[in-house]
């Protein structure tokens, strides 16, 4: 994610994604191996010495809002990493806070500012989506209050000049032309449809994609945020013959969308991104889930053991969804700078920016604008009902 949806809470979300990245289906060939578990990958347990005065981390996003599984996901990733270091360490008790934004623009300044005026909350993980980053980002960076966002992927976030914004993934500039050499290399698709929905995060992905196809870009159709009827859209695509179709968007939409596409005799390939990404938009979509494709700048989290064990404990036995592991990862390195003695927000915040340090998806370590130096972007497929790893797109 998700980047971001301006107005809708992600559901790269509403139930979780239990194939997902965590469906272990080494057996097919198909797939690419998913990674091992680095040997020094954070562990949120840390030596179990730590000893603090009381403080908190907080959870930012969609939680019971529209399209919420992604923001579910990410939340229950944080609650492994907070679970696990409470329990390793008696004199160090880190409080986990939960604030609903339900993924919205215009309703996340105000959550924002409640978590700014907490002072106990010394860091936080979110925002998921990107159109609520925008509106409120300004708000953790006038109060020195460190955010890590596990899935909001639209590039102009890192260029406002937040001191206190950092990206646990890459953005949408990495994962549009990966998913342009997906498309056209994987797929083999010289006629592609982008089609775009009208959130922050789906202009700004259908962009970056379209650039990257040029001239392979053949199609260009726009949908609405709550559309359910899309008729008149499939009848232009059916019109143009693509061999593939990009949805930049939410699976609340893709899933009727791709529904309809299939309908009315449509063969072309189905891909969609992150926020897609889910086990929703297999149910929603019916037979037609059964051609899709995902791109997605997220792991597989198939081979994180102790992870994924204590994920489904919290979640009443689901896998660990779209950004789970990413979300843990980050909660991670907010209470190892709590453990080193970081306890107020200017501390926490520069721990943050001067982090190094290998996690489960990937080595973090961030710019003077709060972005990765190396990312990656897997693919994911629709195999027996199940969304399963395909394979990683390399080169990026």
């Amino acid at each position: 994610m998700l980047a971001a949806a301006a107005s809708i809470a992600l559901g790269a979300c509403a139930a979780r994604d239990d194939g997902g990245s965590g469906n272990n289906n080494s057996g097919n060939q198909s797939q690419a191996a998913a990674p091992e578990q680095a040997a020094n990958a954070a562990d949120p347990a840390g030596d179990g010495k730590a000893k603090c005065a009381p403080v908190s981390i907080a959870y930012a996003g969609t939680i019971n809002g529209d399209n919420a599984a992604l923001g579910q996901n990410i939340l229950n990733g944080v609650r492994v990493a907070v679970e696990r270091h409470n329990n390793a360490n008696k004199e160090c008790q880190v409080g986990l806070k939960e604030f609903e934004t339900e993924g919205a623009a215009d309703k996340a300044p105000g959550t924002v500012t409640q978590i700014a005026n907490t002072k106990e909350i010394i860091g936080v993980v979110g925002l998921p989506f990107s159109g609520e980053s925008k509106a409120a980002g300004n708000i953790f960076n006038s109060a020195g209050l460190v955010s890590v966002t596990p899935s909001a992927t639209g590039p102009a976030l890192s260029t406002n000049g937040w001191k206190t914004f950092f990206r646990g993934l890459g953005n949408d500039n990495t994962q549009g032309p990966a998913a342009a050499k997906f498309i056209t290399g994987e797929l083999k698709a010289t006629k592609v449809c982008v089609v775009e929905d009208d959130s922050e995060y789906g202009v700004g992905l259908a962009n970056a994609i379209k650039q990257a196809l040029g001239d392979k870009a053949t199609c260009q159709e726009k949908v609405k945020s709550k559309q359910i009827d899309f008729a008149a859209v499939v009848n232009k695509i059916k019109s143009e013959n693509p061999q593939a179709i990009f949805y930049s968007g939410y699976y609340r939409e893709a899933a009727p969308f791709a529904q309809q596409l299939a309908n009315a005799g449509v063969e072309a390939k189905f891909v969609a991104p992150d926020g897609v990404k889910d086990d929703e938009f297999v149910k929603g979509a019916g037979d037609a889930a059964a051609k899709a494709y995902f791109t997605c700048p997220c792991v597989p989290a198939d081979q994180f053991k102790e992870f994924n064990e204590g994920y489904k404990a919290i979640s009443g036995g689901k896998e660990p969804g779209t950004y789970s592991p990413e979300g843990y990862d980050l909660a991670t390195i907010l209470l190892k700078g709590i453990d080193a003695g970081k306890v107020d927000r200017a501390g926490l915040l520069d721990f943050v920016k001067n982090y190094d340090g290998q996690g489960l998806t990937k080595h973090f370590k961030w710019d003077d604008k709060g972005e990765l130096a190396k990312t990656t972007v897997w693919t994911y497929k629709v195999e027996n009902g199940k969304i399963v790893r395909n394979t990683e797109i390399k080169d990026n």
